[in-house]
């Protein structure tokens, strides 16, 4: 396994950093350390001498040799340098080119939304990815957590739910970490003719629980812990809010329906998580990805 992280010499950077290297233990994966430059940008810390391009690459490995240095000698790290118009395609096609099975990026960017501050970079990611796009919480590099402890992953009924579930039940099973599945069946507005009747919306939410369950559970070993729980509430942000969370916890969730195939596109439900969550999040393209669906 090979995951590429999306790395600056910014908080950030660090951020993404540390979630890879977590993933790098947890799942035996080797990381690539990716730094994409623009050609039309300069960072204001680089004074343009001689031949600038030369300049600016020798400036951006000096860094990534830097962060790998931090990286602990028992997981493998390369580094890269991509000259790139865009930031977030030109880490599509690196992932695309190490056949990369995850993007890892940082959160910090521009707005705020409480853990995260997601720039256009990762916003980008967040629309095109054809592959599952991990996104650390700000700060994430102060965690001491160095495993995934618990993977939860928000599911719902709608299109791509099995390639989420599927993602979900591998990765679990990858890292030997507990599977907790939350439905979100509850909070579907598409059953509206329900709302009304508080006691067969739950009961519906409880059955797809039930279901997604026997589903993941037929899929691992016997014994593997697996646990299902509904997510019910006013808002989304309030519903995720009950679940327990704790560091080294991550959530994986679903691209939305208006994700072109095998390609992400965060739905309103994710982007409303990532405003109460401190905890990592793992967006899953709606369908499986084949080699020739590369760039």
């Amino acid at each position: 396994m090979r995951l590429v992280v999306g790395y600056l010499a910014t908080s950030g950077g660090a951020d993404a950093l540390a979630l890879g290297v977590r993933f790098a233990r947890t799942l035996g994966a080797e990381l690539d350390l990716c730094m994409v430059l623009p050609p039309d940008r300069v960072a204001p810390s680089i004074k343009p001498v001689g031949d600038f391009e030369k300049h600016l690459v020798a400036q951006a490995e000096e860094w990534l040799a830097a962060a790998a240095a931090t990286v602990p000698d028992d997981i493998v790290v390369r580094t890269h340098v991509r000259s790139e118009d865009s930031s977030a395609g030109g880490l599509i096609e690196e992932a695309a080119r190490v056949e990369a099975d995850m993007i890892v990026v940082g959160g910090s960017g521009g707005g705020l939304v409480r853990g995260y501050s997601l720039g256009s970079v990762v916003n980008g990611l967040l629309h095109s990815a054809p592959v599952p796009v991990a996104v650390a919480p700000r700060r994430g590099r102060n965690s001491t957590v160095d495993r995934i402890r618990q993977v939860t992953c928000a599911i719902g009924e709608r299109e791509g739910s099995d390639a989420l579930l599927g993602n979900a039940v591998q990765l679990s099973r990858a890292a030997d970490t507990p599977l907790r599945l939350a439905s979100l069946v509850a909070l579907d507005p598409t059953f509206g003719t329900l709302r009304g009747d508080s006691e067969a919306v739950r009961e519906r939410a409880l059955a797809h629980a039930r279901h997604v369950q026997e589903s993941a559970t037929a899929e691992l070993p016997e014994g593997f812990p697996v646990t299902s729980t509904i997510v019910d509430g006013a808002t989304v942000e309030e519903a995720v809010g009950k679940l327990d969370w704790q560091d080294g916890d991550l959530i994986m969730v679903g691209s939305s329906r208006l994700s072109a195939p095998r390609r992400l596109f965060l739905g309103s439900k994710a982007a409303k998580m990532l405003r109460v969550l401190d905890v990592p999040m793992v967006v899953v393209p709606r369908d499986q990805l084949s080699p020739e669906d590369l760039p």
